[in-house]
């Protein structure tokens, strides 16, 4: 089968969008099947780490419009005579060099930005943070947001690639939802579309004033596209209330974990084997909060928390600094090196959002580490949490510090006495079919079970059509 791949986000960049997808079109081209990505120019951020992509897939660069544009030019510009320098160099010398030349106007600047970005904070300096003010500004008129400015290049090259391959089925990586509106292209250029929702487009974060757009640009697709996907059944419940989508045309397609990775032991982290581990990694929001927990931690002294993450919050960095031994943060760290500590800690703290169709994609990472999880807050109802339970792999407790001190307790008790966690009751529930490996598969059969069209040419993915490229 031939698949055309729509993702804004796609490696370099590390989100969650971009590691599901990087998995899926890995195992679906190891399956044997063509795929192609349809991408920005851009570059990535933070240590990589990411999906090692085979050489078979293709993926079809587009420059990202004129501000992002701009930036990656200037990025990779600065990284070009960082190389340059670094090739050059006396390495003995470099430190006192990087020191000595600057003159005291060079001095006096960079403690103007250092002062800058200790008060703005984000560890950006302050022609970080003009950029950020100059995409702010750029979202108010582009719909979603500023990476609007990507769609007309992207569609130009949508067309020419859809009239050199003819594929036999157009997937769009939602978000942002621009790439919603090239599938429906895609659609109305007769190719069936698959919309890949991470979340729906009318989201409680989505800003007011693009609300009404949102909405109709969901209704849009649930009444062209040939198949929606979701990762939840929240979600899909959402999509039927609003919308009257039937289960024949939307799915789930939950996130997942990479069941091919052989981990290295990674000793950049140390863990003490005196003390009860956890290990929190990802990112934070207004629905996803750490006070109940930094409480209970504090409050059992054999206890401590390590957390990796991009921006941390302002109370989670107040207590790490107030108790250094007992909070970590650990910052922005590589996506393999994050898989690799979820299989070396004690217990992976897993924060529940307060809305019930949003889940984390590093659950079902925690999920295949085989790792206890400990599932903090969520409703009853939470499809993380029932899933928790379903699967035996850990521990659900309410957003309530008492109750999670006396877990913490528990646990610390259990490690200090028999020298690990105590195990969770055991059941057949099978992880493997949450591997991006088996949700490829699933893929590929909801694709020929509600597009008949392309059935014969998945279930022969080496034997191309009469089409040649």
């Amino acid at each position: 089968m031939r698949l055309l791949l729509i993702a804004y986000d796609f490696p370099p960049v590390p989100s969650p969008q971009s590691l599901r997808w990087a998995y899926l079109a890995r195992e679906l081209a190891l399956a044997g099947h063509e795929v192609h990505v349809l991408a920005p120019d851009i570059d990535g951020y933070g240590g990589g780490g990411l999906p090692v992509l085979p050489d078979t897939l293709m993926i079809h660069r587009v420059w990202p419009g004129p501000l992002t544009g701009y930036l990656t030019l200037r990025h990779r510009k600065r990284r070009s005579a960082m190389r340059t320098v670094d090739a050059g160099a006396d390495v003995a010398s470099m430190p006192s060099a990087v020191t000595v030349q600057l003159n005291w106007k060079g001095k006096l600047r960079r403690r103007i930005e250092d002062g800058l970005s200790a008060r703005l904070g984000h560890g950006l300096n302050w022609k970080g943070h003009a950029m950020e003010a100059i995409k702010r500004v750029m979202s108010l008129p582009l719909f979603p947001d500023s990476r609007a400015e990507w769609q007309p290049w992207a569609k130009r090259r949508l067309r020419e690639l859809l009239d050199q391959y003819q594929p036999d089925v157009v997937i769009s990586s939602h978000e942002p939802a621009m790439t919603i509106e090239l599938g429906a292209l895609a659609r109305k250029n007769g190719y069936p579309w698959v919309a890949d929702l991470g979340d729906p487009v009318l989201a409680p974060y989505t800003p007011r004033r693009w609300r009404k757009r949102a909405l109709a640009t969901e209704r849009m697709l649930c009444a062209r596209a040939d198949l929606v996907t979701v990762t939840s059944d929240h979600a899909r419940e959402v999509l039927r209330n609003r919308h009257k989508i039937g289960e024949e045309r939307c799915a789930i397609l939950t996130q997942g974990f990479d069941h091919r990775e052989v981990v290295a032991r990674d000793t950049s982290v140390s863990f003490d084997d005196g003390k009860l581990e956890l290990l929190y990694t990802g990112s934070f929001y207004s629905f996803r909060r750490i006070g109940a927990l930094l409480e209970a931690v504090l409050a059992v002294s054999s206890v401590r928390l390590s957390v990796a993450t991009i921006i941390a919050p302002p109370e989670l960095i107040a207590a790490a600094r107030r108790h250094p031994d007992r909070i970590r943060l650990l910052g922005f760290i590589p996506h393999s090196q994050a898989v690799a500590l979820q299989r070396r800690c004690d217990v992976l703290v897993n924060l529940a959002n307060e809305n019930p169709v949003q889940v984390p994609g590093k659950f079902f990472e925690y999920l295949g580490s085989g790792t206890p999880i400990l599932h903090i807050g969520g409703a009853e109802n939470d499809f993380a949490a029932r899933l928790l339970r379903h699967s035996g792999g850990g521990w659900c407790e309410p957003d309530d510090p008492a109750l999670l001190q006396s877990r913490l307790a528990s646990l610390a008790e259990g490690k200090a006495r028999d020298g690990k966690v105590p195990s969770v009751a055991g059941t057949d529930f099978d992880v493997m079919q949450y591997s991006w490996k088996n949700l490829s598969q699933r893929l590929v059969e909801l694709i020929s079970s509600r597009m008949p069209a392309t059935a014969e040419v998945a279930a022969n993915p080496l034997t191309n059509d009469a089409r040649t490229i």
